[in-house]
């Protein structure tokens, strides 16, 4: 296998699969109905947990670059012909507002083997959907935990091994899963953006056309990532067994609470305030 696969397997991947093991195991001596299923949404749950320091950190480095981007356009219009001068501002900028430019990034890169981790236990637990249970339990560190060949794939009528891609041997109900991940990876690119840029009779000149860059910039990142992702992993849960979806799904409802919690609705926000007006019966309004 490689060192590198030796070490992926001690610090990640044995770790993540014996977690696993052991809430299976513990929900199946309690006889609790689709006990896969809920080990699958208990484990990632407990992911999520680990890394929420960790994205918490990315969600306000992305922000704080956000709020830094009319800034950052100014430069460039500044120094577009010097380069070298730009850096330096770019730097200087950076550092008034305490701002780490690769702070968004490392955070997702910790994350990165922990998610593959998940994704290779899950992967190798669900029956019919290529998995090894020999693997798995090649990796326990209690041979009491050991799984037997089978597992009962069920969660409450579904077959956790079973693609969306199936539906025409399954039933057609299986395309909602791919649509509800699209909907939910759609609602947390969206806050991911800033809040809508607000116009105002009192801007300057320099404000609206500073504004009016930050739109710009904003409407091809809109394209890019709020309206592609969504159909990226739609598609992918579409082709992978359901139990993924069951984590994919679980992990983005988490993401969105946590990216309310420390960002509010971001580009979500003239959505969120047309549904609060509409639950109220009031008119809407574009200030919040």
């Amino acid at each position: 296998m490689g060192f590198i696969g030796d070490f992926f397997n001690l610090i990640f991947l044995g770790p993540v699969i014996n977690v696993l093991v052991l809430i299976l195991q513990g929900l199946l001596s309690l006889n609790i109905p689709g006990a896969l299923g809920f080990s699958i949404i208990i484990l990632t749950v407990l992911i999520r947990f680990l890394v929420w320091p960790f994205m918490a950190s990315q969600i306000k480095a992305t922000k704080k670059m956000a709020d830094l981007k009319p800034h950052l356009s100014a430069l460039k219009e500044k120094h577009k012909n010097d380069k070298q001068a730009l850096a330096q501002a770019q730097m200087a900028l950076y550092k008034e507002h305490g701002v780490n430019p690769m702070g968004g990034c490392l955070p997702a890169i910790i994350q990165i083997p922990i998610f593959f981790a998940l994704y290779q236990a899950i992967i190798n637990i669900l029956p019919g959907a290529g998995g090894h249970i020999d693997k798995i339990n090649n990796l326990l560190y209690f041979p009491q935990l050991k799984l037997p060949s089978t597992l009962d794939p069920n969660f409450f009528g579904l077959n956790l091994g079973v693609k969306p891609s199936e539906f025409g041997k399954y039933g057609l109900f299986l395309l909602l899963i791919p649509l509800i991940t699209a909907l939910l990876t759609f609602i947390q690119s969206k806050m991911a953006l800033p809040k809508p840029v607000g116009h105002y009779p009192s801007d300057s000149p320099k404000e609206a056309k500073e504004k009016e860059g930050l739109e710009e910039s904003m409407g091809q990142v809109q394209s890019q990532m709020v309206f592609l992702m969504p159909l990226m992993f739609g598609y992918l849960v579409f082709t992978f067994p359901i139990g993924l979806a069951f984590y994919w799904n679980v992990y983005t409802i988490l993401g969105i609470v946590q990216q309310h919690r420390v960002s509010g609705w971001g580009g979500m926000t003239d959505l969120a305030v047309r549904i609060k007006n509409l639950k109220l019966g009031a008119p809407f309004r574009s200030k919040i």
